[in-house]
């Protein structure tokens, strides 16, 4: 390290997965090699740095992938990577095989750990932000988001005729451990009724008077969207049932749906986009940065300024899609 020349890179993917990262691969790999840079794989993450798990890519090595869901280099969780003396043998590897500077693409614990290593030692760190989640600060849009929101719109549309057809409320639970920005936008166009997520308040007693004044107006179906994170579609499903007389309460878990599949358009454009930028920021010597979606644009903004801010979801989409919901 130290050196003027960018000689070797290595790409990892730690965390969850999220339709794209397999695309975002794909555009590192085959950048690395349009500037003839030596490019290494590093299977399940974290786990697989410290354990040694690293090989050479080539241009066959992300042949056809780009339009496969998960990630050809696995991911694993590891909280021992929090151990100082683990790193360091993770360091070493790094230097053994001769790699500047890592590509890490994930959500915000991947982001955390490699601003970890960024202070601790001199290899570029670039990170990519790929989370079916959309709650890391500073770029509007993360690499799986746009996938998944189009997996459980696809999902909704479906279990709507069923509710329509036996005049139901359908309760669906989408992912959002902490933030309901993936229940907002899923919510939103699908045009659902009422929209629950942890950023917000819900009476119970007020979304049974709604569903109760739409049904003395014709109305047949309902649909509720609940982010996990805010309480689970089960228990919302038994408050609500409890508050109506009329109509049958069921409940949907989408689950893991979300994650995978093959990447829409949006999330591929903005793989490619983030993928072939930060492999031009370790060349650049550009390192400790995140690629950052910004209009048209992917910009690099530094760890710093990522994490010291928060991403929330936009209430003035809950009031949206309350106003359209009528």
């Amino acid at each position: 390290m130290g050196k003027n020349k960018i000689d070797a890179i290595g790409v990892l993917t730690p965390g969850g997965d999220a339709p794209g990262m397999n695309t975002a691969i794909r555009a590192v790999v085959r950048t690395a090699i349009f500037h003839n840079l030596r490019v290494y794989g590093i299977h399940k993450g974290w786990h697989g740095l410290i354990t040694g798990q690293i090989n050479p890519m080539d241009i066959k090595s992300v042949g056809g992938i780009i339009n496969r869901g998960g990630t050809i280099l696995h991911t694993h969780r590891c909280p021992e990577f929090r151990d100082p003396k683990l790193r360091a043998v993770a360091y070493k590897n790094l230097d053994e095989y001769g790699i500047d500077g890592v590509v890490v693409i994930g959500g915000d614990g991947s982001l955390a750990a490699a601003n970890i290593v960024a202070k601790e030692t001199d290899f570029h760190m670039v990170h990519i932000p790929a989370s079916i989640d959309n709650d890391i600060s500073c770029t509007d849009y993360t690499i799986g988001f746009d996938t998944a929101v189009n997996t459980a719109l696809d999902a909704v549309d479906k279990i709507r005729d069923t509710a329509a057809s036996h005049e139901r409320v359908f309760v669906i639970e989408v992912m959002g451990r902490k933030h309901g920005i993936l229940a907002l936008e899923v919510g939103l166009v699908c045009g659902a009724e009422e929209i629950i997520i942890p950023e917000a308040k819900f009476n119970i007693n007020k979304i049974a008077d709604k569903i109760n004044e739409g049904r003395e107006r014709g109305k047949t179906s309902f649909i509720i969207v609940v982010a996990e994170g805010a309480i689970s579609g089960a228990e919302f499903g038994k408050k609500l049932q409890k508050k109506l007389k009329r109509i049958k309460v069921r409940v949907s878990v989408l689950g893991h749906i979300q994650r995978g599949g093959s990447p829409t358009a949006i999330s591929r454009e903005l793989a490619c986009k983030m993928g072939a930028k930060a492999v031009e920021s370790i060349i650049a010597h550009r390192g400790s940065v995140m690629m950052a979606a910004r209009s048209e644009y992917i910009c690099a903004v530094p760890f710093k300024e990522v994490l010291k801010k928060k991403k929330r979801a936009d209430l003035d989409h809950l009031r949206l899609a309350e106003m359209l919901s009528i």
